[in-house]
């Protein structure tokens, strides 16, 4: 008797602490993994070398760049030339939605990963999104996830077929600390990843951003050392 398939998804993976750590979950739980990043002309792409070492790391069963050129439009201070702000003493997770935004980066994210899941017959599709920790970006709150996944589920044939599709976002309700303690637990090794918006060719950070404090700060309460490199 043949063993039955095994059960796939779709990871996206953009090379930073949240979304490696959503790789381990997705392999914890038994899913065959398919790690998924977009080169949307950030200019912080040393964090794509980053999700190949993860990707290697915990065991993708494949790992795919796909390009898209958000640069050309513009609009964020990742893809365009908008100064990233430095030691802000703005609270990173205030109402006010910053310029590191990039408009509709998960939209677009997640509708090539739900393009790959179905060409996969994967029914699941991880992301690395947090109401938490998270800069105030609208593309991160669960009103979103939810309304992605249904559309989801009327776009595509898989959807019409009745094969149902899932969007997972496992980090949604958990602080830096505990994504932190959660990826160590899971083997996630944090010194391959990188957060920083403007690191270095080399991956090194610049520690004053807002991803940076949020990560240091996310080390600091976890109560383990900080890995990462700073330039």
């Amino acid at each position: 008797m043949s063993n039955p398939p095994p059960k796939r998804a779709v990871v996206l993976l953009s090379g930073g602490m949240d979304s490696a750590t959503v790789l381990a979950i997705a392999r914890e739980q038994g899913f065959e993994t398919y790690a998924l990043s977009v080169s949307y002309g950030q200019r912080h792409t040393s964090e794509l070398a980053a999700a190949a070492r993860v990707a290697k790391s915990l065991g993708a069963a494949a790992h795919k760049t796909v390009n898209v050129d958000l640069r050309s439009i513009g609009g964020s201070a990742l893809t365009d030339d908008i100064d990233v702000p430095v030691d802000t003493d703005q609270d990173p997770n205030a109402a006010a939605i910053p310029v590191t935004y990039v408009p509709a980066r998960n939209t677009i994210m997640l509708s090539v990963a739900l393009g790959w899941a179905e060409v996969l017959a994967a029914h699941d599709i991880f992301c690395g999104v947090n109401a938490v920790d998270y800069s105030g970006y609208p593309d991160c709150r669960p009103e979103f996830i939810d309304a992605f996944g249904k559309l989801a589920n009327l776009a595509t044939k898989a959807g019409v077929e009745g094969q149902h599709l899932s969007v997972r976002a496992p980090l949604m309700r958990m602080s830096k600390s505990d994504i932190v303690r959660e990826g160590l637990r899971l083997g996630v090794d944090f010194a391959e990843t990188v957060s920083c918006y403007s690191a270095d060719s080399e991956g090194r950070a610049c520690g004053h951003c807002d991803a940076c404090r949020l990560r240091e700060q996310g080390f600091h309460d976890a109560g383990v050392a900080d890995p990462t490199r700073y330039a």
